[in-house]
C-alpha cells in the first residue's frame, strides 16, 4: 500500500490539472469507446491592436457543448456582439455533434441574455452574496 499525503491548495498546478484530465479521460474514453472531448473559444479581437478583447471558452465532449466562461466589455455589450459569440459557439458545437449545451451563470450577471437565446433554467442555488444564485441553463441544439 502506498503511503499517502493528501493536501489542501489555494491554487491548481497546471501539471495536477493535467493529471486529472487526463486521468478521466482514459476512463471515459475506456467506458464509451471513443474520446472526442474539444476545447472551444471564440475570440473577439479589436482590429486596431490586434489584442483579445473579449469571447467565450468552453468545450465539447460526448454530445455535449459546455459554455464555461463568457466575458465582454461594457463597451460592447448591448451591440449585438454577445449574441453573435453565442451563435458562433452554438454552430461549432453543432458542427461537432453536440445534441445540447449547458452552462451556468450567476442571477447578477446574464440568465435574460441566455434565455433570450433559447436557453432554459433547470437549476439554481443560492450564493453570496445574499440574494444572488447559481443559475444552470442548458439548450438543446
Amino acid at each position: 500500500m502506498h503511503s499517502l499525503d493528501i493536501q489542501v491548495s489555494n491554487s491548481v498546478d497546471p501539471a495536477f490539472e493535467a493529471l486529472l484530465v487526463q486521468g478521466l479521460s482514459d476512463f471515459n474514453d475506456a467506458v464509451t469507446g471513443y474520446g472526442d472531448r474539444q476545447p472551444l473559444s471564440v475570440v473577439v479581437t479589436d482590429s486596431h491592436t490586434n489584442e483579445a478583447i473579449g469571447g467565450a471558452s468552453g468545450r465539447s465532449a460526448l454530445g455535449l457543448l459546455f459554455l464555461d466562461l463568457f466575458y465582454l466589455p461594457e463597451s460592447l455589450r448591448g451591440r449585438g456582439v454577445g449574441s453573435e459569440v453565442l451563435r458562433k459557439f452554438e454552430a461549432e458545437g453543432k458542427r461537432r455533434g453536440c445534441i445540447s449545451a449547458v452552462l451556468y451563470t450567476i442571477s447578477f450577471q446574464a440568465p435574460e441574455f441566455y434565455q433570450r437565446h433559447g436557453w432554459r433554467v433547470f437549476g439554481e442555488i443560492p450564493c453570496a452574496p445574499e440574494g444572488a444564485s447559481r443559475i444552470f441553463l442548458t439548450k438543446s441544439l
